[in-house]
């Protein structure tokens, strides 16, 4: 698999070649992340490269992208639960520092998390969680990205 979808993911969504894809949603694609240090981790694409926040939709696309936020957070939550009994919450973010689209993160939490990071923002684990080679997405995942999928379709 080439990486050319990171410079574009959205408009690589749009024509199906973004891997990462798990669903099209009302108002964006669900996809599991890049990492998955916290397996199960997914984010939200708003389907428009042109958003570059919520506000920049109307009232019933800002509904609609926050009920797929809903609707892949209750997907997540549901798969780790049943695949891990360490399973603790999700925690739903919407930050926009980093990218100049509209997104949301998704983020399981688990008791088996450092003590010291199991109650801090998801940002403070150390860089070498986010570039390590042994938490990149991989076929490793495929079970995962699907029973996600598979919930995201009983939620519709």
């Amino acid at each position: 698999m080439t990486d050319d979808w990171r410079t574009d993911r959205i408009g690589t969504a749009l024509q199906g070649a973004n891997p990462t894809v798990i669903r099209r949603l009302d108002a964006g694609f669900a996809v599991i992340g890049d990492v998955q240090f916290l397996p199960g981790y997914s984010v939200l694409l708003v389907d428009d490269p042109e958003v570059q926040r919520l506000s920049d939709l109307p009232k019933p696309g800002r509904l609609a992208f926050l009920a797929d936020m809903d609707r892949l957070g209750e997907a997540v939550e549901r798969t780790c639960r049943r695949l891990d009994p360490g399973f603790r919450r999700i925690n739903l973010e919407i930050l926009g520092n980093k990218d100049p689209f509209l997104h949301a993160h998704i983020w399981p939490r688990f008791a088996w998390e450092p003590a010291e990071l199991v109650n801090a923002p998801v940002w403070l684990y150390p860089r070498d969680h986010w570039q390590d080679e042994r938490f990149r997405l991989g076929p490793r995942h495929d079970a995962l990205r699907d029973a996600i999928g598979a919930e995201l379709d009983r939620l519709a």
